[in-house]
């Protein structure tokens, strides 16, 4: 009874206020396949394409590569480096660092303009770009339709995510809205403390004081207790994943802690909501949090909802 009570005036909590650190997650939309086309002359700037470590990001060119004249900047920073013919596969391994950027070259056969091109790896505590496809010449009709047909389903989830925040502001709050809006289906509010089956990840921002884990019929979400290391900086939240081991991704819809954590500070509490249908999520999740320069992170493995 009491894990039930305490279930419902989280998300009365959730549903309700409007706290200072209540923040939407960073998550940009973008499309599947990345496209770049280089020019012709020395004015191609530096193209900035996002890794992270354990995920991998395949560069798929129009030209033959010549692999001896590839250069990366912190190769050690990398578990694999796989370059074919006209393919680059790149998987970052933990020893890079959030935020951190690394210059990648790449020089191509035919010695035709361009010569070579330039990307900036820019790493995500989370995020990546698994395909980047670079065209030397000019593309065909083609990938351009797809990528139009790409664009119009981004527009239309766009779309559809509007109508969903201006219903949102027409609805009421507490119990109220969480009925009207589906959230709290027949199952009601389920709970799991998953404190000790959940470890944290090494280097991270803070410490993990207890993790609890919620399901409703169309939501789920993770609140984790965090302790501030002695003389550590402030921290505080502004994004999280929440990744399954197939690679799936949740869809975050909310990221909100209660309030700075810095040292000689309370407990601070950090609450990931997510979309989930009731069948889902199944087996074990992992959670990243990052803070505004996404340097500083806090990891959770393990995770289980009810």
């Amino acid at each position: 009874m009491h894990h039930s009570v305490s279930a419902v005036l989280l998300f009365l909590f959730l549903a309700g206020e409007g706290a200072a650190l209540a923040q939407s997650p960073s998550s940009p939309v973008g499309l599947s396949v990345r496209r770049i086309e280089l020019v012709s002359d020395d004015a191609q700037p530096a193209i900035e394409v996002a890794v992270s470590p354990g995920l991998s990001t395949v560069f798929l060119f129009d030209s033959e590569v010549n692999r001896e004249g590839l250069t990366l900047e912190g190769r050690e920073r990398f578990a694999m480096l796989d370059a074919g013919l006209s393919t680059l596969r790149l998987v970052p391994s933990e020893k890079i660092s959030a935020g951190e950027r690394l210059k990648l070259t790449v020089r191509f056969q035919d010695g035709a303009a361009p010569v070579s091109a330039t990307f900036v790896l820019v790493a995500h505590p989370a995020r990546s770009e698994a395909h980047v496809e670079v065209y030397r010449r000019k593309r065909r009709v083609e990938t351009y339709q797809e990528e139009v047909r790409q664009a119009r389903l981004e527009a239309e989830k766009c779309r559809e995510e509007n109508e969903h925040l201006r219903a949102a502001r027409n609805t009421p709050d507490g119990l109220t809205g969480l009925i009207s809006t589906g959230v709290l289906g027949r199952r009601s509010v389920e709970f799991r403390d998953v404190t000790d089956g959940v470890p944290l990840g090494p280097g991270g921002a803070a410490d993990k004081h207890s993790v609890y884990a919620y399901r409703t019929a169309r939501r789920v979400a993770v609140v984790v207790a965090l302790m501030s290391r002695r003389d550590a900086q402030p921290w505080a939240a502004v994004g999280a994943m929440l990744r399954g081991k197939g690679n799936e991704e949740l869809k975050v819809l909310q990221v909100w802690q209660s309030g700075p954590l810095a040292a000689g500070s309370a407990l601070q509490r950090v609450v990931v909501e997510a979309e989930a249908a009731e069948e889902t999520p199944q087996g074990r999740f992992t959670l990243t949090l990052w803070d505004a320069d996404m340097r500083r992170t806090v990891t959770l493995s393990n995770i289980t909802f009810p």
